[in-house]
């Protein structure tokens, strides 16, 4: 009998080992893998950043060095003066911020009726905003673009923020998360004698502050790296922006482009998204998580 236990004991110990084998395995196979989509991912950024410390002759080198030959920091100093970085950026800023709390406020606002408010058609007419979001944002600009040309935006702030102040996705993202917050803290506010606005103010923002944050940096950074329309109806230089800035500064007459310079140039107006990107990450991530389901 005490055999038959320990040859049990046995098999039960090959077992747990085969298993911790194949786990081991498995984790070695992911974290791989993970490694190597890490390393295809981040190459880009790491050409763009060796190519902004390089020479233009070493850049045009037949075989490409992965390691500059002479670091010329300088490439940064010109990109900055050549492009005019510093008023594209006050250009960028001023319309991304001005941009992103009328947003805020607008999407607040719909969240908050499409989530508490009782009115007739409120599922038909939410339905019909979520319809929009299936048809592609380039098929509005030609309208969009006639819309500004008469009433004479052309080349001003206000046809770079009013066009894509309401999105119906932040709405959607709010409102979801809003549904949530149990609706007896309404009713209680109310009998309360708590007006729509204050109850907003002092119980669903706060509670929903996470979410908030996620819309305001998505919104900060869908501004920060807008082309096609600032290009199309902001061409001059006291209304452009850092994404058309960049596109025809550093090219000659003779048609030859100083790529290095280009890639500082391009690296200095990437910083402050991948610096948003690090010490902001959590709240987009929480943001979003806590505003897909009903609880």
């Amino acid at each position: 009998m005490e055999k038959i236990v320990t040859m049990q004991e046995k098999d039960m110990q090959k077992v747990t080992s085969t298993q911790r084998v194949v786990k081991v395995l498995v984790q070695i196979a992911v974290y791989g893998f993970l490694g190597i989509m890490a390393l295809v991912t981040l190459f880009p950024f790491y050409w763009m950043i060796i190519s902004s410390l390089k020479s233009l002759e070493e850049y045009r080198l037949p075989n490409p060095t992965f390691i500059p030959k002479q670091w010329m920091f300088t490439n940064y100093i010109k990109a900055f003066n050549t492009a005019n970085l510093g008023s594209l950026f006050v250009n960028t800023m001023f319309v991304g911020i001005i941009s992103t709390v009328l947003s805020l406020v607008i999407t607040v606002l719909a969240a908050f009726a499409f989530a508490r408010l009782e009115f007739k058609g409120k599922n038909l007419l939410f339905a019909g905003l979520l319809a929009t979001m299936m048809i592609p944002g380039e098929m509005f600009t030609i309208t969009n673009y006639q819309t500004v040309v008469q009433f004479g935006w052309l080349n001003k702030f206000v046809v770079l923020v009013v066009p894509f102040l309401v999105s119906v996705f932040y709405i959607y993202l709010l409102r979801q998360n809003f549904l949530q917050i149990p609706n007896e803290l309404y009713l209680a506010a109310k009998v309360d004698g708590t007006s729509d606005l204050k109850y907003l103010w002092k119980v669903m923002i706060p509670l929903a502050l996470p979410t908030l944050i996620s819309i305001t940096i998505l919104k900060m950074m869908g501004s920060w790296n807008s082309y096609m329309w600032p290009r199309l109806v902001a061409n001059d230089a006291a209304h452009s922006m850092i994404t058309n800035g960049l596109r025809n500064a550093f090219t000659t007459t003779t048609g030859d482009v100083d790529i290095p310079v280009q890639m500082a140039a391009v690296a200095l107006v990437s910083a402050p998204l991948f610096l948003v990107f690090i010490f902001f990450r959590k709240y987009i991530m929480k943001g979003v998580s806590r505003s897909g389901i009903k609880g």
